[in-house]
């Protein structure tokens, strides 16, 4: 930020005399009053950007976000460009690649230099910079979005919101996307995304048991289909309050004997030594396994 390599401005006459055209363009972030803005000199028979200067009108982190990425956009084509993401950025300004050259609440300046690429190339290219989008962001910081945080919920059986970080990185910066109240309000929020994928999950785990047919006497099922039933009584009456304290559980075998069908389970997470998890938790899990499945249900952790 103290030495940028590639902070000026080409001239239209400039372009002209190498025989190329012009792009132009300005970005401002509402989030911080920061602004950008991008010189392309761009060669019209192979639409190779051949020189790229900025001005930034913002912090530190603003002109060294925006000096690299001027860099990175020098050599390329318009539509390679326009590939280059604020996590291209942020890495480019790394001195090694595991230390973080940006801190979280600085994340949007090299989002800003993300989004003045898209709003030159569409400059170009003749299209709104939004047609670059294919999808909806949630998280801008680390650019990931909807579908991908509902793909990999789904995939991981993700419960948690520090889960869905570890494998997006999405809520990891500055953080206005896990819920309302950061400093830039969001459409769509990662407990909201978490919850209605829960909901879903949970709803076709039920269609799905009842679709095996786990609706009948529970004492006359297969082993797999008692496995089937009990997670589905859980998922739809339990589970959720065991996340919501940060824990959850998991069925390890059932055995059936001459009195009790004994239902092993493992906690998992804050449940795992928790006091109430021999008293309280197990009661309840017990009594809601009696009431939907069988009252010769015996609930032992293990």
């Amino acid at each position: 930020m103290n030495n940028p390599q590639h902070q000026g401005e080409i001239t239209e006459e400039e372009a002209a005399a190498h025989g190329n055209k012009l792009i132009v363009a300005d970005f401002g972030a509402e989030s911080c009053g920061d602004a950008v803005r991008l010189y392309w000199e761009i060669d019209p028979k192979t639409d190779t950007i051949v020189n790229s200067k900025f001005k930034s009108f913002g912090c530190g982190t603003a002109i060294a976000s925006s000096d690299v990425m001027t860099e990175l956009c020098i050599g390329k084509t318009v539509q390679e460009a326009v590939k280059i993401t604020n996590i291209d950025v942020e890495m480019a300004l790394r001195d090694d690649p595991d230390t973080p050259a940006v801190p979280p609440q600085k994340m949007h300046c090299s989002v800003m230099a993300y989004d003045v690429i898209k709003k030159a190339a569409g400059l170009y290219m003749g299209v709104e910079s939004e047609s670059f989008e294919e999808d909806i962001i949630v998280c801008e910081c680390a650019r990931v979005s909807l579908g991908t945080l509902q793909e990999v919920i789904r995939l991981n059986d993700l419960t948690t919101v520090e889960q869905i970080t570890d494998y997006t990185k999405a809520g990891a910066f500055c953080k206005s996307c896990i819920k309302p109240g950061g400093h830039e309000a969001r459409e769509y929020y990662l407990v909201d995304i978490l919850a209605d994928v829960r909901k879903q999950m949970d709803e076709e785990k039920m269609a799905a048991a009842a679709d095996a047919g786990l609706e009948g006497d529970f004492e006359a099922m297969t082993l797999v289909q008692k496995i089937k039933a009990v997670d589905a009584v859980v998922d739809e009456n339990l589970r959720q309050f065991l996340v919501m304290d940060g824990g959850n559980m998991e069925v390890i075998d059932i055995k059936e004997g001459e009195e009790y069908i004994d239902v092993y389970i493992r906690y998992l997470g804050a449940c795992n030594g928790c006091a109430s998890s021999t008293t309280g938790t197990l009661f309840a899990i017990e009594n809601t396994l009696k009431e939907k499945l069988s009252q010769k249900i015996r609930v032992l952790p293990i």
